[in-house]
């Protein structure tokens, strides 16, 4: 029996998570907004934080102000850990970038296990992460190991599993870096198996959850996870280029030691001493001064994540992608796509990949034609999401039943393929 719109509408009217729809600004209600693992909405509380931010507290107190903001990364971080990490407090920090804490990470992990020289990751790997390992391989001496899990023949949708994993472990292997949700397909990865399968080995994992944090369920703590790192602003809805975080577990903080050694880290902070002495907790690991804008506006996010609870999120984001499968058989395969994410729920977030050999000009045509903004992947696919809290059921129907009209309608025809260089 075929899926209808009226399918969607009784998901929407029994889902318990629909009245967030509201909480964001929609300038367009037209749109079908697929892109929130990219670039979440923006609350409407969010807007008027700031503003108040701005008028009562940068405005009023001015550098007063530090009096209070002083410690905000930990503050957040906690707020972090505890509505989206499944992590006690003092294990997370809201600071800087994903790709300035992937380093720092990376790096104290590579310092950590001296005389060991591989380095492990995935060709399919979100680029900053590959690069800045190519990077410290370099640097350190160490072999670059790079899983060919764009091949079917060793993980099947990208998906790292234990058993691909274990292949290229040895007693050499010094770091292990993976995503939780592959960034193309959507594939989900068993964050306690690889992490206890690495650290039978004696190496250490740090994990990227930047597109997974927000959308799934992910029990740091209980997982045993001891490095990671993330952004906010994808289902975190904190806004373009807000604060990254980082994750170390509790009992080991003391082992690790950044490159960057920032006045935010040092014991006694405002004594200006001569020596970096490092501060035993988690602000050891933070560089500078944070940005409080951006933190304001984590707050706003993940305090609705809170709210709302990380459990029915991801069966919003399960719900919300099977429907998304349905409709991809119901109505894609015939024109020529195919899925690249796995129809195990447990083994997804909250994105698809749908590949086509027009993917790209597709995209822009559902943007341009349609008012559908999904978003393109090299060499052919396009990413559709549920953001749990800002999409409803109907707006994805909405949204795939535009995209069977106009790739039937070979709308992306009319694209000139070289244009734009944002996809």
């Amino acid at each position: 029996m075929a899926f209808t719109r009226d399918d969607a509408l009784a998901l929407d009217a029994q889902d318990g998570l629909a009245h967030y729809k509201s909480q964001f600004l929609v300038t367009d209600p037209s749109m079908c907004y697929l892109d929130g693992n990219s670039l979440g909405r923006i609350p409407k509380a969010t807007i008027e934080r700031i503003n108040a931010f701005m008028v009562d507290e940068w405005g009023a107190k001015v550098v007063d102000g530090w009096a209070d903001w002083i410690d905000e990364a930990a503050r957040t971080g906690d707020l972090i850990g505890k509505s989206a990490l499944g992590a006690a407090s003092g294990q997370t920090l809201a600071c800087d970038t994903t790709s300035v804490n992937f380093y720092q990470l990376c790096s104290a992990a590579l310092k950590a296990r001296p005389g060991r020289k591989k380095i492990i990751t995935d060709l399919a790997n979100f680029p900053t992460d590959r690069y800045i390992l190519q990077g410290l391989a370099r640097d350190h001496g160490c072999e670059l190991i790079m899983i060919d899990n764009e091949s079917s023949e060793i993980a099947e949708h990208e998906r790292i599993t234990p058993d691909v994993l274990a292949q290229y472990l040895d007693d050499n292997v010094a770091l292990v870096s993976l995503q939780v949700i592959q960034y193309r397909s959507g594939a989900r990865s068993d964050i306690k198996a690889l992490t206890d399968l690495v650290r039978a080995h004696g190496a250490l994992m740090v994990w990227d959850a930047s597109h997974a944090i927000g959308a799934i369920e992910l029990d740091f703590d209980k997982n045993g996870v001891d490095l990671a790192v993330g952004c906010t602003y994808k289902y975190g809805n904190s806004g373009p280029g807000a604060p990254a975080w980082l994750y170390v577990r509790s009992e080991r903080q003391r082992e690790f030691s950044v490159p960057i050694q920032g006045w935010f880290a040092q014991r006694d902070q405002f004594e200006m001493g001569p020596y970096f002495e490092r501060s035993e907790d988690m602000r050891g690991f933070q560089i500078a001064s944070p940005s409080i804008i951006g933190l304001r506006a984590i707050n706003c996010g993940f305090e609705m994540i809170g709210q709302a609870g990380i459990a029915a999120i991801e069966t919003k984001a399960r719900m919300g992608t099977s429907m998304m499968i349905e409709l991809f058989d119901q109505w894609l395969v015939a024109l020529g796509f195919e899925m690249n994410t796995p129809r195990n729920p447990i083994e997804r977030g909250g994105h698809i990949s749908l590949r086509h050999e027009e993917a790209k000009r597709i995209s822009a045509a559902l943007r341009t034609y349609q008012k559908v903004i999904p978003d393109y992947r090299a060499p052919n696919q396009i990413r559709v999401a549920i953001s749990p809290l800002a999409t409803s059921y109907v707006e994805v129907f909405d949204g795939f039943e535009r995209i069977r009209k106009s790739v039937a309608g070979k709308e992306y025809l009319k694209i000139n393929p070289g244009a734009g260089r944002v996809t």
